[in-house]
């Protein structure tokens, strides 16, 4: 297993929409206003202490995505590309801890179908998070030895500008969740 670490930075907002209505559900004479103004803020994944962070989940879909999406060939392999080595060959263990709270993150509200379906005939106010700039140092675990370096860094890359993180993501028609890369480094 070869593990690299990637130094990303954000070039658009990033946006989450974590669903918390189990954990906070709403008081029985709240309207859905007043609930979504008093618990908007829990869209964002947070640790205990309130500090936002990524799930890890979240970088190694919108690869897995951009592997389905690019359909690169392997070298002297025909047909074949590595769609499938990203899908089980690789990890993202830890999600990145960003420099912001949960209480510290403005609030943007959007006008959404109710039930989160194109074309629904209901649509409602929600508030999401949305974090204008954003830094992480990324690690991929390689498993599958046929996922070189290089061709890893070409993923991470274009998955940048086309998968994306998070709410409103490229991959889903959006255009939040967007990355460069700074650095990028084989550290065991």
């Amino acid at each position: 297993m070869k593990v690299f670490i990637a130094s990303l930075s954000s070039v658009s907002p990033y946006s989450q929409s974590r669903n918390f209505a189990r954990e906070h559900p709403r008081d029985d004479k709240e309207s859905h206003e007043d609930y979504e103004e008093r618990c908007w803020r829990y869209h964002c994944h947070s640790l205990p202490d309130g500090r936002v962070f990524i799930p890890p989940t979240q970088f190694k879909e919108s690869l897995s995505f951009t592997a389905r999406y690019l359909s690169v060939q392997k070298p002297g392999k025909g047909k074949q590309t590595f769609t499938k080595h990203f899908l089980a060959g690789l990890l993202v263990v830890d999600g990145p801890i960003l420099s912001i709270t949960r209480d510290d993150v403005p609030g943007e509200w959007v006008y959404v179908d109710a039930n989160g379906q194109k074309g629904s005939s209901t649509r409602v106010w929600r508030c999401y998070p949305k974090i204008e700039e954003w830094t992480a140092d990324v690690g991929f675990h390689v498993l599958d030895e046929t996922i070189t370096g290089e061709v890893l860094r070409y993923h991470v890359e274009q998955a940048g500008a086309f998968g994306g993180i998070g709410r409103f993501r490229p991959a889903r028609g959006g255009f939040y969740g967007r990355w460069q890369i700074n650095d990028f480094q084989e550290v065991s």
